[in-house]
């Protein structure tokens, strides 16, 4: 049966699972971010288009790495709605 329980759980479990999913990603960019703003405001050049290809880059990298981290948390996720299919005809 389909409670308000079971659908505020549902959801708390989808944006955290999308939260964790992405961190590795964001926090990468972030980094990557902060040393060539530091750079940057070491050296006093102030090319906007610096920042991109190492960002892009650091992205692609940390997705490889984290890839059987993220695939195992997705499965996890899709696991848990797919059992809950059978629980909510009710």
């Amino acid at each position: 049966m389909l409670t308000p329980e079971l659908v505020i759980d549902v959801g708390r479990r989808a944006v955290e699972t999308a939260l964790m999913v992405a961190a590795p990603m964001l926090v990468a960019a972030l980094v990557i971010g902060l040393v060539i703003s530091i750079f940057q405001a070491a050296t006093q050049i102030n090319e906007q288009t610096m920042t991109f290809i190492p960002k892009i880059v650091g992205v692609f990298v940390t997705l490889l790495l984290f890839a059987p981290w993220i695939l195992q948390k997705l499965l996890s996720f899709f696991h848990f709605i797919f059992n809950l299919v059978p629980t909510i005809g009710g």
